[in-house]
């Protein structure tokens, strides 16, 4: 890749909507095409409901917040949460029926899914994404590209040794430089989720070295910090982080199945999303939580 001034640059980008009107706000409009944007989480707390969403809300037109296109899944952890995606695709169906009216398909028809079972696999599927693009005769092209996740890559591949430290900080940089390019070359999304560790206090101070808007990250009451370390933190244009607390938010739903028409009150767990750095959001947060139909903000 060759630098490029940035005065050459189109000043503004496209963004995909996350199809919820108060993420899309804290994210001034959703995750912006052209660049590489982190979703760290631990495990639980809506990495992938939101990576799902993000694939079916790729196919909205762009007038809509969508990206008038397809998605790319690469997926690391197993198993792929199918049932979910399809739960998912039908609420999104009848929300959109316009997209799907004269023509014969769904929304999962315009999800690809590739399991990536390690580093290596990874690399030998990357080449093959960009003929994927330019050659693929699908309805929609291909415009959103998720990693879920890329520290399950890196999970056992790699010991703590000097010389394996620096194999594995060349694997971060080759795998986020061609991201990126194929990101600029085709004006796509790429989302990537990352899990987290624990902190544990080091005699260097790396382990707590403030990176980006919050100085402490707190998920469930627990401090912990982003996988992979800052080797891996250098290679992201973005990080958004998303935390769980305790709270229940309490929703009231009407029960179809019952004819006197009363409410139930559900209890769903509250999550929060900040952002930790990027170059073209200021630091803000917003609260969530996710339901039968997909994320919703809470106000």
């Amino acid at each position: 890749m060759k630098p490029r001034s940035l005065l050459s640059q189109s000043p503004t980008s496209l963004k995909l909507t996350t199809g919820c009107e108060t993420l899309d706000e804290c994210l001034r409009g959703g995750f912006p095409c052209d660049s590489l944007t982190e979703i760290v989480a631990e495990s639980g707390c809506g990495k992938t409901q939101l990576c799902l969403q993000l694939s079916l809300c790729a196919q909205l037109p762009i007038s809509n917040g969508g990206l008038d296109g397809s998605a790319l899944y690469l997926h690391s952890e197993f198993p792929f949460p199918f049932r979910r995606l399809h739960q998912l695709s039908r609420s999104f169906h009848v929300s959109n029926p316009s997209i799907y009216a004269d023509h014969n398909d769904n929304p999962c028809d315009h999800v690809f899914v590739q399991n990536v079972h390690s580093v290596d696999h990874l690399f030998d599927v990357m080449p093959k994404i960009e003929s994927f693009v330019t050659n693929s005769k699908t309805r929609l092209p291909l415009k959103l590209i998720v990693l879920d996740s890329v520290a399950a890559l890196f999970r056992s591949e790699f010991e703590n040794t000097p010389s394996d430290l620096r194999k594995r900080a060349s694997c971060f940089f080759k795998i986020s430089g061609k991201l990126k390019q194929l990101a600029n070359k085709f004006g796509l999304a790429v989302v990537i989720t990352n899990q987290v560790t624990d902190y544990v206090e080091s005699s260097d101070g790396l382990s707590g070295l403030r990176i980006g808007n919050l100085r402490c990250l707190y998920s469930s009451g627990r401090r912990v910090v982003p996988a992979l370390g800052l080797a891996w933190a250098n290679c992201v244009n973005s990080r958004v982080f998303i935390s769980r607390s305790d709270d229940i938010v309490c929703q009231e739903r009407r029960d179809d199945d019952d004819e006197s028409g009363s409410s139930l009150v559900s209890g769903r767990a509250r999550r929060r999303l900040d952002i930790v750095f990027s170059p073209h959001l200021p630091p803000s947060s917003c609260e969530f939580m996710i339901t039968r139909d997909g994320i919703c903000g809470v106000r």
